[in-house]
Protein backbone atom coordinates (compact mmCIF):
# COMPACT_ATOMS: atom_id res chain seq x y z
CA UNK A 1 0.00 0.00 0.00
CA UNK A 2 1.39 3.35 -1.09
CA UNK A 3 -0.09 6.82 -1.56
CA UNK A 4 2.39 7.49 -4.38
CA UNK A 5 -0.12 6.83 -7.21
CA UNK A 6 -2.58 9.26 -5.61
CA UNK A 7 0.04 11.89 -4.82
CA UNK A 8 1.28 11.66 -8.41
CA UNK A 9 -2.22 12.04 -9.84
CA UNK A 10 -3.64 15.32 -11.18
CA UNK A 11 -4.74 17.70 -8.43
CA UNK A 12 -8.44 17.26 -9.20
CA UNK A 13 -8.15 13.53 -8.48
CA UNK A 14 -6.35 14.28 -5.22
CA UNK A 15 -9.10 16.72 -4.18
CA UNK A 16 -11.73 14.13 -5.10
CA UNK A 17 -10.07 11.28 -3.21
CA UNK A 18 -9.09 13.17 -0.07
CA UNK A 19 -12.49 14.90 0.16
CA UNK A 20 -14.20 11.51 -0.20
CA UNK A 21 -12.01 9.93 2.48
CA UNK A 22 -12.63 12.84 4.87
CA UNK A 23 -16.38 12.72 4.15
CA UNK A 24 -16.38 8.99 4.87
CA UNK A 25 -14.68 9.46 8.25
CA UNK A 26 -16.96 12.35 9.21
CA UNK A 27 -19.97 10.33 8.09
CA UNK A 28 -19.01 7.48 10.42
CA UNK A 29 -18.70 10.00 13.26
CA UNK A 30 -22.12 11.46 12.39
CA UNK A 31 -23.76 8.04 12.62
CA UNK A 32 -22.23 7.39 16.05
CA UNK A 33 -22.60 10.85 17.61
CA UNK A 34 -25.70 12.36 19.23
CA UNK A 35 -28.01 14.09 16.77
CA UNK A 36 -29.13 17.73 16.92
CA UNK A 37 -26.09 18.91 18.86
CA UNK A 38 -23.77 21.72 17.83
CA UNK A 39 -20.99 19.23 16.93
CA UNK A 40 -23.48 17.27 14.77
CA UNK A 41 -24.52 20.44 12.96
CA UNK A 42 -20.94 21.65 12.53
CA UNK A 43 -19.65 18.31 11.26
CA UNK A 44 -22.72 18.14 9.02
CA UNK A 45 -21.87 21.46 7.36
CA UNK A 46 -18.28 20.32 6.78
CA UNK A 47 -19.58 16.99 5.41
CA UNK A 48 -21.88 18.80 2.97
CA UNK A 49 -18.97 20.95 1.73
CA UNK A 50 -16.79 17.85 1.32
CA UNK A 51 -19.52 16.02 -0.59
CA UNK A 52 -19.98 19.05 -2.84
CA UNK A 53 -16.22 18.96 -3.52
CA UNK A 54 -16.41 15.23 -4.28
CA UNK A 55 -19.36 15.80 -6.62
CA UNK A 56 -17.91 18.75 -8.55
CA UNK A 57 -14.42 17.27 -8.80
CA UNK A 58 -15.82 14.01 -10.20
CA UNK A 59 -16.90 15.89 -13.33
CA UNK A 60 -13.32 16.88 -14.10
CA UNK A 61 -11.49 13.62 -13.41
CA UNK A 62 -11.51 12.22 -16.95
CA UNK A 63 -10.40 15.48 -18.62
CA UNK A 64 -7.63 15.83 -16.02
CA UNK A 65 -6.25 12.49 -17.22
CA UNK A 66 -6.78 13.25 -20.93
CA UNK A 67 -7.08 17.02 -21.57
CA UNK A 68 -7.82 16.43 -25.27
CA UNK A 69 -10.99 14.49 -24.40
CA UNK A 70 -14.09 16.01 -26.04
CA UNK A 71 -16.70 17.29 -23.56
CA UNK A 72 -19.22 14.52 -24.22
CA UNK A 73 -16.57 11.91 -23.41
CA UNK A 74 -15.91 13.43 -19.99
CA UNK A 75 -18.73 11.29 -18.66
CA UNK A 76 -18.97 7.56 -18.06
CA UNK A 77 -21.64 5.40 -16.39
CA UNK A 78 -20.13 6.09 -12.95
CA UNK A 79 -21.16 9.74 -13.40
CA UNK A 80 -24.71 8.64 -12.65
CA UNK A 81 -23.48 8.74 -9.04
CA UNK A 82 -22.46 12.38 -9.61
CA UNK A 83 -26.01 13.29 -10.59
CA UNK A 84 -27.56 11.25 -7.77
CA UNK A 85 -25.20 12.83 -5.23
CA UNK A 86 -25.92 16.34 -6.50
CA UNK A 87 -29.67 15.72 -6.22
CA UNK A 88 -29.20 14.24 -2.74
CA UNK A 89 -27.21 17.27 -1.62
CA UNK A 90 -29.90 19.59 -2.95
CA UNK A 91 -32.68 17.63 -1.25
CA UNK A 92 -30.89 17.18 2.07
CA UNK A 93 -29.87 20.82 2.35
CA UNK A 94 -33.39 21.84 1.30
CA UNK A 95 -34.90 19.79 4.13
CA UNK A 96 -32.49 21.35 6.61
CA UNK A 97 -33.25 24.86 5.43
CA UNK A 98 -37.02 24.32 5.66
CA UNK A 99 -36.63 23.16 9.26
CA UNK A 100 -39.55 22.06 11.39
CA UNK A 101 -40.99 18.66 10.46
CA UNK A 102 -38.76 18.55 7.36
CA UNK A 103 -35.64 18.49 9.52
CA UNK A 104 -35.80 14.74 10.11
CA UNK A 105 -36.18 14.14 6.36
CA UNK A 106 -32.59 15.27 5.68
CA UNK A 107 -31.18 11.97 6.87
CA UNK A 108 -32.55 9.86 3.99
CA UNK A 109 -30.70 11.61 1.15
CA UNK A 110 -27.55 11.96 3.27
CA UNK A 111 -27.53 8.28 4.24
CA UNK A 112 -28.13 7.42 0.58
CA UNK A 113 -25.13 9.55 -0.44
CA UNK A 114 -23.01 7.94 2.25
CA UNK A 115 -23.88 4.43 1.08
CA UNK A 116 -23.91 5.03 -2.67
CA UNK A 117 -21.50 7.91 -3.11
CA UNK A 118 -18.91 6.91 -0.55
CA UNK A 119 -19.17 3.21 0.27
CA UNK A 120 -20.21 1.73 -3.09
CA UNK A 121 -18.17 4.16 -5.18
CA UNK A 122 -15.21 3.72 -2.81
CA UNK A 123 -15.34 -0.06 -3.02
CA UNK A 124 -15.48 0.18 -6.82
CA UNK A 125 -12.56 2.63 -6.89
CA UNK A 126 -10.46 0.20 -4.88
CA UNK A 127 -11.67 -3.02 -6.55
CA UNK A 128 -11.52 -2.04 -10.22
CA UNK A 129 -8.11 -2.56 -11.86
CA UNK A 130 -6.63 0.51 -13.50
CA UNK A 131 -8.10 2.92 -10.95
CA UNK A 132 -5.71 5.01 -8.88
CA UNK A 133 -7.18 3.84 -5.57
CA UNK A 134 -6.71 0.23 -6.73
CA UNK A 135 -3.02 1.06 -7.29
CA UNK A 136 -2.84 2.74 -3.86
CA UNK A 137 -4.19 -0.35 -2.10
CA UNK A 138 -2.81 -3.19 -4.24
CA UNK A 139 0.21 -1.59 -5.95
CA UNK A 140 0.86 -1.62 -9.66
Amino acid sequence: MSLDPLLGAPWVIQVHAFAAMAAFLLGVIQFAAPKGTLPHKTIGVVWIVLMAAVTVSSIFIRPSIDPSLPFLKWFSPIHILTVITAVGLYQGVGFLMKGGPNLKRHKAPFIGMFIGGLIIAGVLAVALPGRIMNQVVFGG
